[in-house]
């Protein structure tokens, strides 16, 4: 009799511990729940910018793009359903345009010029509103092409290939001017081919072989002109030469003939002894032919 009343009196106090979990679940449960609803609102509510882009918003409420709200790289928060973030690529991009186009003595050119350019960060709302993302495609190619034209029909054919770098500076100026009314800026510009017609190719090859050949015809002239100033210059020694030895002789009497003689038969005697083949000198015959010495007596 003692347990059942122990039991009954202890019935009261499980049932109420029980209520107690059963609440205390309840309200765990609905505080994860808002956790979680929380959570997903707040992930749902951040956007990230990567590296090298950057973003604009767009509010449904409040005049469309938002002229000053740019947002730099890293992690933001915005409204769904009320903003739309807008992500746009910032770095600069490369790109190759080819054209056919006249000089300034009508022959013709094939021209290539890569282009390096990029957005103006402060100006992507308006670039947005009026050329959508794709900017550089819609803007670079018609604008590449009437820069190069005209800029190529201020020159010649000869001078395209000898002021390269006056003509490539000039076409990036005329572009820059023109790219920032659309708020794009331009990083560099290079010509990467420039070639002519077949019939201009083979002109300049042949002009080239004629200017070589002309070259070399200048050569021999002068080579043929040094080449008698020489012997003009040698004759002129000669002839002063022989003066100055008439005039010895005529002052001096044979002295000078005799002694170049003497010289002379010496060195031959020289030459002869330190020859293999020759054992002795021949001797003139009287009323002959003189010796190897000349005759010196």
């Amino acid at each position: 009799i003692s347990y059942r009343a122990g039991s009954a009196a202890r019935k009261p106090q499980q049932e109420g511990l029980m209520a107690m979990l059963r609440n205390l679940g309840r309200a765990l449960g609905t505080a994860g729940t808002l956790a979680a609803g929380a959570g997903l609102v707040a992930y749902n509510c951040i956007f990230n910018v990567d590296p090298g882009r950057r973003a604009i918003m767009f509010r449904r409420f409040q005049g469309g793009i938002q002229d000053k709200e740019i947002y730099d790289e890293g992690s933001h928060f915005y409204l769904p359903l009320i903003s739309q973030p807008i992500i746009m690529d910032v770095r600069t991009r490369p790109r190759s345009v080819k054209t056919q186009t006249a000089s300034k003595d009508l022959q013709n050119v094939n021209l290539t010029l890569r282009v390096l350019t990029k957005p103006s960060v402060e100006h992507l709302p308006k670039i947005y509103q009026d050329l959508s993302m794709d900017y550089d495609e819609r803007v670079l190619p018609s604008m590449v092409n009437e820069v190069l034209k005209g800029t190529v029909a201020q020159y010649n054919a000869d001078q395209l290939l000898t002021q390269r770098d006056k003509v490539s500076l000039e076409i990036r100026q005329n572009l820059k001017d023109r790219l920032d009314n659309f708020n794009i800026l331009l990083d560099d510009v290079s010509i990467t081919h420039l070639n002519f017609s077949r019939d201009f190719s083979r002109a300049i090859e042949d002009k080239q072989v004629e200017s070589q050949k002309a070259e070399k015809a200048k050569f021999v002239v002068m080579k043929a002109e040094q080449e008698r100033q020489a012997k003009i210059i040698k004759a002129e020694g000669d002839a002063e030469s022989a003066e100055m030895v008439a005039a010895a002789i005529s002052k001096h009497g044979p002295g000078l003939v005799m002694m170049r003689k003497i010289e002379t038969a010496k060195e031959i005697s020289e030459t002869l002894a330190r020859s293999r083949n020759v054992t002795y000198l021949p001797g003139g015959k009287k009323g002959g032919d003189p010796s190897l010495l000349l005759n010196v007596k």
